[in-house]
């Protein structure tokens, strides 16, 4: 009989220079995204543009190349949740080709409200981009204490 064991997988830690380099250099070196699996409720588009939105880089719009009128808005979440940093399961890691934790941009994304108050993240699911390769998907993690809306002015 086999036991399950929980993956080794990849921690993604919330450091300061993954701050840097996630808010100043995302948009810029990653115009372009082809994520591996599409995102759920989305089953034929895989081809999205980050787009900034704000002069600090923080705000983002996930925007898709196949659909003019979707886009959704994306944010680094050392921003708002210093203290998040996920676990990427080892099968993410094979399937975004990722070979180290420099080559990870983390974004989770928002749910905009009438105002910054009450806007929330989706801090269960963040989209997981391979800064090398451009692959990205969305990955549901494994941890019960995180939610889909949690209030980024929290």
């Amino acid at each position: 009989m086999m036991t399950a064991t929980r993956p080794t997988g990849l921690t993604v830690p919330p450091t300061q220079e993954s701050r840097t380099r996630m808010s100043s250099t995302a948009v810029i070196d990653l115009p372009v995204i082809d994520l591996v699996h599409p995102l759920p409720g989305f089953p034929d588009l895989s081809r999205f543009a980050l787009v900034q939105l704000d002069d600090d880089g923080v705000l983002c719009a996930l925007r898709s190349l196949d659909d003019a009128d979707l886009r959704f808005l994306v944010v680094p979440p050392a921003h708002f949740f210093p203290d998040y940093a996920p676990e990427i399961s080892d099968e993410t890691v094979a399937d975004l080709g990722i070979e180290g934790v420099e080559e990870v941009l983390v974004l989770v994304i928002l749910t905009a409200g009438d105002t910054l108050a009450d806007t929330t993240a989706n801090l269960l699911a963040p989209v997981v981009v391979n800064t090398r390769t451009r692959a990205a998907c969305q990955v549901v993690l494994d941890d019960l204490t995180l939610s889909t809306a949690r209030p980024v002015l929290a």
